[in-house]
Parts: structure tokens; sequence; C-alpha cells
């Protein structure tokens, strides 16, 4: 696979390395950004990130993505399409982490809409899903532009704490019709 995974009106999406680590960790390191997480990392963490995401990249192809502006080269965020188990059900999870800066700018809903399209019409799957937290309105409100919908909830742990997720769904045959 190249080193593109998908590109949209505006945002390319490529594979993360290394030599990424200050877009990474202005990301992840944002306690702003990281507020839906409840932790931010620290160096190390942002490097285990980058090599957790290259390896899912071997493994199954996708990941979290870096997302890059067309126009200007600047890393806006990172986007993904990620394999998920949730009490013991096997689901894909569109997720995605921007730059504070670039936030409400429509730049999340792009994310997410490319990464539906490549979801149902590259790799044909049948459904995905957006796991949120039920305080992160901005994201909510994404997956139901989407037309996702609310079809459950659970606890996830999230480094030593139980915090409850919203699951949306969006199913391919119902975004057809």
């Amino acid at each position: 696979m190249e080193n593109f995974l998908l590109k949209t009106e505006r945002l390319i999406f490529r594979k993360m390395t290394e030599q990424d680590f200050t877009d990474i960790a202005e990301m992840l390191q944002n306690p702003n950004v990281m507020y839906a997480w409840e932790y931010i990392f620290d160096d190390m963490e942002v490097m285990d990130w980058i090599k957790r995401n290259k390896e899912y990249y071997k493994r199954y192809g996708f990941g979290y993505f870096l997302a890059i502006d067309k126009s200007s080269g600047t890393v806006i965020g990172q986007a993904a399409l990620m394999p998920d188990i949730i009490n013991n059900i096997n689901y894909y999870e569109i997720s995605y982490i921007l730059k504070e800066k670039f936030w409400h700018k429509g730049y999340a809903m792009e994310s997410a809409k490319g990464f539906i399209d490549y979801a149902f019409n590259v790799l044909g799957l049948e459904s995905i899903i957006f796991e949120i937290r039920p305080e992160n309105k901005a994201s909510i409100k994404v997956a139901e532009k989407c037309t996702a919908v609310l079809s459950g909830d659970f606890i996830k742990n999230v480094n030593g704490k139980n915090i409850k997720h919203l699951i949306y769904t969006l199913e391919k045959e119902k975004l057809e019709k």
C-alpha cells in the first residue's frame, strides 16, 4: 500500500512516521484536544502511538493517518478507521483528533465522510461506528450529520479510568436509501 490512503476535497491522509512526532504531540499533549480521553500523552507515549499505528498499517492496512491540508501541506489532525471490539462484538470505528486551531472548520466532518466512503466503497464493510463520549457534543453532531444513529453505550477503561462512551452506528444499506 502506498503512503497515502485517501484524499478528500481539502485533505490528504497519509501514514504517520517518527518524523511527524511534533505534529502528533501537538494533538496528544494538548489538554483541550484530549479532554474526552481525560489523559495527556508524554513523549514516550507519543512515540508508542506512532509505532502502534505503523503496526496497524501492516496488520490491517489502516489505523490513524495524518490529515494534511492539500493547499498548505499543514498537518491539521489525524483520522482513522480502526478495528474495535466492544462487549465481544467486532466493529470498525471511525475516529479523528484535530489540532485545536483547526476545530470548527468542517475538517472532522470531511474526515468522517472520507473514511465512511473508504469503509463502504473500498473495503466493502456493511457498517461502521463512532465511539463518542457523551460530553463530546461536537463529535455527536458529526456522527449525526453523517446519519449515524445512537445504538448503545458501554464503559471503556482508558488508562485505569472507567469512562462511558456512546456507540453511533452507520449501516451501508441505510446510507444508500
